[in-house]
């Protein structure tokens, strides 16, 4: 689910919601395949979404299909431990629509949700306090049970939110006839919001909205175009470097009949390693550059006996990446590949003890890498002592979730430049030591 923009939206002021849910794997294949999306508009004031569009997708056929809400509500008074939410809401406005709320103790609430197919009755009531553990951390959380009525039969569902002002969904769980189901955080995103554009009032009838990636710093870059980063590479505590690794923003132009940005990084071993163990790898990456998120990955990994040249088309709307080979990757929607979260990794929020998680693609699988900052400090770069921000990088679905203990530091300042990489590798330690800084002031 994301918050994608502000702005006029069939000829009124609107905030746009989308959607996207897939199964994947077993499930897709043995169950119930769904890969579907949704967009909201709601009103800003009130919450209440006046246009719902689904484009509802199953193994052969593909429909879209819209719903126009036609409601005028004043605010309720949340303020009270019981309250009716007034007007109708589809399933995306009543998630944003119940993080709005003051989630008091005690304090109840009703809605009414409509659906293609039916409505229901929805009624939250705020239990307590609960400590919520999942593989990107743990959360203090509010805790609630959700009851969802309908004509036939009555659902429970347990949704605890997190106890900030956000009100993040951290974990939902649902009994059902064959066991439990569970949705579970796996990321979450700040993004600063581009300045409001005018978007034509389509004709009437179903129609394709634009669904743009998430906008995240409106091209307000930490770095330049045609800024390079150059590394040294060195193996445990040596002080002779083994390898080269150069990071550059190539440029921004028309790829591939879209707007981008291409980067690219280029990493060898060199001196006597290289007689011993060839390395020689290139990648290029085309990204959105509002978003930072790949739509094309050209690949070509030289290491030892292994090769590997490859190229992904990545859609980002429908959650897939197609393989140059033509496999069918399923991917969450906003997944990066290795080169542009080195990039994006320096718009993020990197405060003491911020927790950022994103998808990335891992030898054509996706993985949460969960990227924590920890306590500023000090560290010497050739004849410079810079104050660096340091992060730790682990993958909390896996059982040895740091089995590499990744960790990057980066400057200090409005650059985030990523200044020391480390590692555990099958070759032992290694260290990447920025050694050019660009001329540009910090």
């Amino acid at each position: 689910m994301q918050v994608v923009a502000r702005g006029k939206f069939f000829g009124r002021d609107a905030i746009q919601l989308q959607g996207h849910v897939v199964t994947t794997d077993l499930i897709n294949v043995a169950l119930i395949a769904i890969n579907n999306d949704y967009t909201t508009y709601i009103d800003p004031q009130t919450g209440l979404p006046f246009r719902s569009e689904q484009v509802v997708r199953d193994a052969i056929n593909s429909s879209e299909s819209f719903h126009e809400f036609n409601q005028t509500a004043g605010a309720p008074d949340v303020s009270q431990k019981q309250s009716s939410i007034p007007g109708k809401f589809d399933l995306l406005s009543v998630v944003y629509r119940l993080r709005s709320l003051p989630l008091n103790d005690g304090a109840k609430y009703a809605f009414g949700v409509w659906t293609e197919t039916e409505e229901y009755q929805i009624e939250l009531r705020v239990t307590g306090k609960e400590v919520v553990r999942t593989n990107i951390g743990t959360f203090n959380t509010v805790a609630t049970e959700v009851r969802v009525s309908t004509a036939a039969r009555t659902y429970k569902i347990k949704a605890r939110f997190s106890e900030d002002e956000r009100h993040v969904p951290v974990l939902l769980t649902a009994k059902v006839s064959d066991g439990e189901i569970r949705a579970e955080l796996a990321g979450s995103v700040v993004a600063e919001p581009p300045a409001p554009a005018a978007t034509p009032t389509p004709s009437a009838g179903p129609a394709t909205t634009p669904r743009p990636t998430v906008p995240s710093h409106d091209e307000n870059w930490p770095f330049n175009i045609g800024e390079e980063l150059n590394y040294r590479v060195f193996l445990g505590d040596s002080n002779t470097p083994v390898g080269t690794a150069t990071f550059q923003v190539r440029g921004r132009s028309r790829y591939f009949e879209r707007d981008g940005l291409l980067l690219t990084v280029k990493a060898q071993t060199t001196g006597t390693v290289a007689r011993v163990f060839v390395a020689n790898d290139q990648i290029s990456t085309y990204v959105d550059p509002k978003a930072l998120l790949p739509y094309r990955t050209e690949m070509n990994l030289i290491e030892g006996k292994r090769r590997k040249n490859q190229t992904l088309t990545i859609n980002q709307d429908s959650g897939a990446a197609t393989t140059s080979s033509g496999q069918r990757i399923v991917i969450p929607v906003g997944t990066h590949d290795y080169l542009s979260f080195f990039y994006a990794l320096r718009t993020f929020n990197l405060a003491p003890q911020r927790r950022n998680a994103i998808s990335i693609l891992v030898e054509d699988a996706p993985k949460t890498l969960a990227v924590i900052a920890l306590k500023r400090e000090m560290i010497g770069l050739g004849q410079q002592t810079l104050p660096a921000i340091p992060l730790t990088l682990t993958t909390p679905e896996d059982p040895q979730n740091d089995k590499y203990q990744l960790r990057i530091w980066v400057s200090d300042d409005r650059r985030r430049l990523p200044l020391r990489i480390t590692a555990n590798t099958e070759l032992g330690p290694i260290r990447a030591d920025l050694v050019i800084l660009p001329t540009t002031s910090q």
